[in-house]
């Protein structure tokens, strides 16, 4: 036996540091305790039908919420990512009702107004060096103000393709939504591409200190401009889904996504590793989220009521975070 494994053996194991533990799974236990006192207030909520239907209903937010992890783990905020939602929402049913193309165009399209717009907020952030509040903050009603120029303020209703509302209705092996299996394929794209790919480490030191990863030789402007593109994408992916689970396109369906998402986001930085973006807090955010709206509406609160618990929980787990210095912002 060398001395290390004497040392080793000697020294025992290492004592559980509780605050340590409480950091880093905290937000996790409050989620399990809003499981069940939700639980014991409404019968209903434990139901097989009822957690399949929350899945659904989050699993739109959980890829807008996702792919804007991307973008703040490089450091930038995207502030148009509700407005984007909004956009490729109505783009996809007009695309399919009013000029009558068919869903594997629609779909691509719409999708790929919200790519461009990324690329348009990578180029004011990294060649025009706006911050990305403010430039996201401006795209965003730019997003808007294309939305009711293509649908003239109008919401479509309309009868749309059936393959189209599969993208709602439709169940892989017969009890997989396809909603929640699209959820599933981004967040697990995203946690690769963050955690295994050498983009994902430039990206990670570019959020931390852009400074080090410039002079490390990293190309800290590519790295902004593919997450932004990233957060974009994500967002229309989710109006699409929208869409197909309404039934109807409606200008201003996609902006709860912006307050959602970012709240998902920042309750995501309390836990696992605090401080910082990870999808896997972000999942943590979103089915706090979704157990909080289906809990209250179950419970028969009303809608307002929700509003203001999602902003309490947001400034809540952010403030928690600031006084323990897991979080900073200056």
């Amino acid at each position: 036996m060398t001395v290390r494994e004497n040392a080793i053996k000697v020294q025992g194991p290492r004592p559980i540091n509780w605050i340590d533990f409480a950091s880093r799974y905290g937000t996790v236990f409050a989620a399990l305790v809003i499981f069940v006192v939700f639980s014991i207030f409404s019968p209903r909520f434990l139901s097989a039908n009822n957690l399949s239907n929350v899945l659904i209903q989050i699993s739109a937010l959980t890829v807008v919420a996702s792919a804007l992890t991307v973008a703040v783990v490089s450091g930038e905020f995207d502030l148009s990512v509700g407005q984007v939602a909004g956009l490729s929402s109505m783009l996809v049913a007009g695309l399919l009702v009013l000029n009558n193309q068919p869903v594997f165009a629609a779909i691509p399209l719409s999708i790929l107004a919200g790519l461009i717009i990324g690329i348009v907020n990578g180029f004011l952030v990294t060649k025009l060096r706006i911050p990305s509040l403010i430039a996201t903050l401006g795209m965003g009603p730019i997003a808007l103000g294309i939305n009711y120029a293509y649908s003239g303020g109008d919401s479509i209703y309309a009868q749309m393709p059936d393959s189209f509302y599969y993208l709602s209705t439709g169940r892989i092996f017969g009890f997989l939504p396809v909603p929640v299996l699209i959820a599933i394929v981004v967040v697990i794209a995203v946690h690769t591409l963050i955690n295994k790919t050498r983009y994902g480490r430039a990206t990670v030191a570019t959020g931390t200190n852009i400074v080090a990863a410039r002079l490390s030789g990293i190309n800290v402007n590519r790295c902004r401009q593919i997450a932004l593109v990233i957060s974009a994408t994500g967002a229309s992916v989710a109006g699409v889904m929208l869409t197909a689970r309404l039934g109807t396109g409606q200008p201003g369906a996609g902006e709860p996504y912006l307050m959602d998402a970012l709240t998902a986001v920042f309750i995501g930085m309390t836990c696992f590793r605090p401080g910082r973006a990870s999808v896997e807090g972000t999942i943590i955010g979103v089915i706090i989220i979704g157990m909080l709206d289906n809990g209250l509406n179950l419970l028969g609160a009303p809608f307002y009521l929700q509003n203001i618990v999602r902003g309490v929980v947001m400034i809540a787990a952010v403030a928690l975070a600031v006084l323990r210095g897991e979080i900073r912002f200056f």
